[in-house]
């Protein structure tokens, strides 16, 4: 009675005995008879295959037209716990072929950029759909509920029903705690949701009976303006005091070292204290030769980068696996893997930008030197303007970003994508606007709000009694900013003057200047009757409103 797919070959053989196992005891409890010989016939009820991709004997997709989705049988129900595998990390785990064909077979069905959980469920769904299945339950983590993943549940929302639903548990994984969502759906009356019973449950593993924000649309508006920041493929990254020597060193070329090496911040200088970390940066399409004349740079990624790629694909050759991935790495091996070139292009001009890490406790924003390159852990939003940051660092969009948002773990994710291109600004306050176009007389005040804001959290961060900010004369000549050091007898204190500690902490004045801050955002809106009491879903409410009208035209 009991049917299984499984892809490893020792994990296939210990499921059909356990299972085996399971029927022998179930016969003796249950008063029934049991074979006394061995069992010599074969168990092939869990069998050894791809449950989402058919192979050919060596073990690879098939080639051409011979590529194709394997069948699952037709049963009762189907219920599992499929594999874990961000859609980043896709390619360097099951090769380029594979994820190719795989985003190939399933294209108009599971979004490219979708975790590769989400196949399963969309084969679930599938079953369902031609009548070879009743009900489904399957184990994802907790990102299925946004971005592209969550085009699969709509997909089941909209061809049968999600009946039970955990939206966002503990699970323990090889020693690791991750978050996840347990999603059961098909032909079932009724909904339950973290095991109270709503009306319906939706896409976004939200109660029907309430707000469904996964209606909420991207907006052109924000198009172009929050960017993920760069990525590397290897060690490029250096320690302040290492980067200040090279800045001193002379090149074969005449120019400074400043032209590619740069302060740097991800996630954890936003939240923590500044690291004091740069990079080597040969920014979007510069050649080796080129790069070259900037000799200890070169140097440095050279030993660090091309060789530590080399090693990896020799490793990877030798193990089978497909290195097509890595080779596109080694041939531009001196830059970063993703350069981010529209982020640059939309910062030029301005002299800051809008940090936040994609990954936090909470959602915080802060201010960034345009010198400074941002991390693929940091979103950074290419506007200079105290407006933007003060409606960015309001309770009325921070209640947007965790409705519209993921979670690693328990720390709330945010994109691009989902979180800032849904969001709607108050009117004519956009940040696709030019600050000299604020014409709504709100955004004074929020500026005043935001300046007020941020200058105390600085003064508390860095107090002058224990700061000094310094830089060299080769920083300062390259424009790069001044950093905060401790002085003589105050390290131990202002090493725990971190942005997390202080929101953990929440001290009186914090409050009041988000209060005053959330207060001039709201007027912006036209909400006279708002109140720091205002309901969470009464603010969700209206803007998911003011998405859905401005998204419709």
């Amino acid at each position: 009675n009991v049917l299984g797919i499984e892809l490893n070959p020792y994990a296939a053989e210990l499921a059909r005995v356990t299972v085996w196992i399971g029927e022998i005891q179930w016969m003796l409890k249950n008063g029934y008879p049991i074979r006394k010989n061995p069992i010599l016939q074969p168990l092939d009820h869990i069998e050894n295959r791809d449950a989402v991709l058919i192979f050919d004997d060596g073990g690879n997709p098939e080639a051409g037209a011979l590529v194709g989705e394997p069948d699952w049988p037709a049963v009762d129900a189907i219920i599992g716990n499929p594999p874990f595998l961000g859609d980043k990390k896709m390619r360097a785990e099951l090769g380029d072929d594979y994820t190719f064909e795989l985003r190939h077979e399933y294209e108009g069905r599971v979004p490219g950029g979708a975790d590769l959980v989400v196949y399963w469920f969309e084969k679930a769904c599938a079953q369902i759909e031609t009548g070879k299945c009743q009900r489904a339950g399957l184990v994802a983590t907790n990102s299925i509920r946004g971005g592209a993943n969550q085009k699969v549940l709509a997909r089941i929302c909209d061809t049968t029903r999600i009946f039970n639903a955990w939206s966002d548990e503990d699970w323990i994984n090889e020693g690791a705690a991750v978050r996840v969502s347990l999603v059961c759906f098909g032909n079932i009356e009724g909904a339950k949701l973290d095991g109270h019973t709503v009306e319906s449950v939706h896409a976004d593993l939200t109660a029907g009976d309430g707000l469904n924000l996964t209606l909420a649309k991207q907006m052109k508006v924000n198009a172009g303006i929050a960017f993920i920041g760069t990525q590397k493929s290897g060690d490029f990254d250096i320690a302040g005091e290492l980067a200040r020597q090279w800045l001193k060193q002379p090149n074969p070329n005449g120019k400074p070292n400043s032209d590619v090496v740069r302060p740097w911040v991800n996630g954890m200088d936003i939240t923590r204290r500044p690291s004091d970390t740069w990079i080597v940066d040969f920014g979007v399409g510069m050649s080796a030769q080129a790069a070259a004349l900037y000799e200890k740079p070169f140097e440095h990624v050279t030993s660090f980068v091309q060789s530590a790629l080399v090693e990896k694909r020799t490793v990877w050759h030798a193990q089978g696996k497909d290195t097509k991935h890595l080779d596109k790495q080694i041939q531009l091996w001196h830059l970063l893997w993703c350069t981010r070139a529209e982020m640059r292009e939309a910062f030029n001009g301005k002299h800051r930008y809008i940090g936040t890490p994609r990954v936090a406790k909470y959602r915080l924003f802060s201010w960034l030197d345009i010198s400074v390159l941002p991390d693929c852990q940091v979103v950074s939003i290419s506007r200079s303007d105290d407006v933007t940051f003060g409606i960015l660092h309001s309770r009325i969009h921070e209640l947007w970003a965790l409705r519209m948002g993921t979670s690693l773990e328990d720390r709330p994710r945010y994109t691009p994508t989902t979180t800032f291109e849904t969001f709607p600004f108050p009117a004519g306050l956009t940040p696709n606007l030019a600050p000299a176009d604020y014409s709504n007389p709100a955004a004074a005040e929020i500026a005043a709000a935001a300046q007020s804001l941020n200058t105390l959290r600085d003064n508390w961060l860095n107090p002058p009694e224990w700061t000094d900010w310094v830089r060299t004369a080769e920083e300062e000549k390259a424009g790069y900013p001044a950093r905060p050091v401790a002085k003589p007898g105050h390290e131990a204190e202002l090493k725990k003057r971190t942005l997390t500690n202080l929101y953990n902490a929440r001290p009186v004045w914090l409050v009041n200047a988000h209060k005053t801050l959330d207060g001039a955002v709201a007027e912006a809106y036209g909400w006279n009757d708002y109140t720091p009491g205002m309901q969470d879903e009464e603010i969700l409410r209206r803007l998911l409103a003011l998405n859905l009208d401005r998204s419709a035209n």
